[in-house]
């Protein structure tokens, strides 16, 4: 096994093992490692928002009823027939109280998603920051449905849409129909709630093209652990709990894993138990979850908290770095 995808795989175990969730709030003002770049030192490019039209026809929808929508910015040269689509975070809602307030936000509500974005990071158009994806189409879908682009139901009562598989679905036939059928090569990437997303939707993302086309999976914090809390009890899992219930995504989890896992599980430990070639170049060995387990309770014991977070911060761009390195094959 080469060191450094073994590194990435702990680090993110680590992440989730120590407790270091951050608010969600606060989580969905900030950028993912993926689209940060403290490097910049012009205006970033700035790229307009593009509802979906027509998409209600379809049940897409976020989740008071409004167009989902996306932001593109097309390749060009060598760039021009690359792909790369980033799925937005910013956490789940798990009850009809959480979702009623999420709708009338930009995590779930058209009307209040800002009219431009940033690319920056991975997304940028400067090769000086981002010489592997600079000249790509980049896309980033933005996140309105609350599950991970993974429900699919409605609650009539309180006007609730989970639709989003249906945008996830909608989206792709967009891009698909913009030039992304012509794709060479294409990668999924994701952050926090669109991490797992980039999960969740990797096996679908990979039968849009055919086999002569690259496709890879980047999930960027989007493992999370079934682990006790400092109360003794399973907050996570009682929180996805609540997301697949009521938003009934397990209809749309891969079968490979329902027919083996709960519908809950699989939201915590898809990333674990059923990590395909598409996330991992092939060549690399499996890893296994209790030698990950030994390596977290081992940094864990050796670090302060404090210098943990550095530590983490850190490794995560590495992590990153590697991921682009195994993209190239090089």
């Amino acid at each position: 096994m080469k060191p450094m995808l073994y590194f990435c795989f702990v680090i993110v175990l680590i992440r989730s093992a120590s407790g270091f969730f951050e608010d969600l709030d606060a989580r969905e003002t900030s950028l993912s490692y993926l689209e940060n770049d403290a490097a910049a030192t012009s205006e970033p490019l700035m790229v307009p928002l593009t509802l979906i039209q027509g998409a209600d026809s379809k049940g897409a929808v976020c989740l008071d009823g409004t167009l989902p929508g996306y932001h593109i910015h097309r390749g060009s040269g060598s760039g021009a027939n690359s792909w790369l689509i980033h799925l937005e975070g910013g956490g789940w809602c798990n009850t009809i109280r959480n979702c009623v307030y999420r709708k009338t936000t930009r995590r779930g509500s058209a009307k209040f998603m800002e009219k431009q974005l940033p690319f920056t990071g991975i997304l940028s158009n400067k090769a000086e920051e981002n010489p592997d994806f600079f000249n790509w189409n980049r896309v980033k879908l933005r996140y309105c449905d609350g599950a991970s682009f993974s429900g699919d139901s409605q609650n009539e009562g309180a006007q609730l849409y989970f639709r989003g598989q249906r945008i996830w679905l909608t989206a792709m036939q967009d891009l698909m129909a913009k030039g992304m059928q012509n794709a060479d090569q294409a990668l999924l990437s994701g952050c926090s709630a669109g991490g797992l997303a980039s999960i969740l939707h990797c096996d679908e993302f990979r039968d849009l093209f055919p086999k002569t086309t690259k496709v890879k999976c980047l999930s960027d914090a989007g493992m999370f652990l079934d682990a006790v809390d400092v109360s003794g009890g399973h907050t996570l899992r009682n929180m996805f709990a609540g997301v697949v219930s009521l938003q009934e995504v397990q209809k749309n989890l891969p079968i490979t894993c329902t027919s083996q896992l709960d519908p809950t599980s699989v939201n915590i430990w898809l990333s674990l138990a059923f990590l395909d070639p598409t996330y991992f170049n092939s060549s690399y060995e499996n890893v296994t979850l209790c030698r990950g387990l030994d390596y977290i309770h081992s940094l864990l014991s050796f670090f302060s908290a404090s210098s943990l977070k550095i530590w983490l911060q850190i490794s995560r761009l590495l992590c990153f770095f590697s991921m682009q390195h195994m993209m190239h094959g090089r």
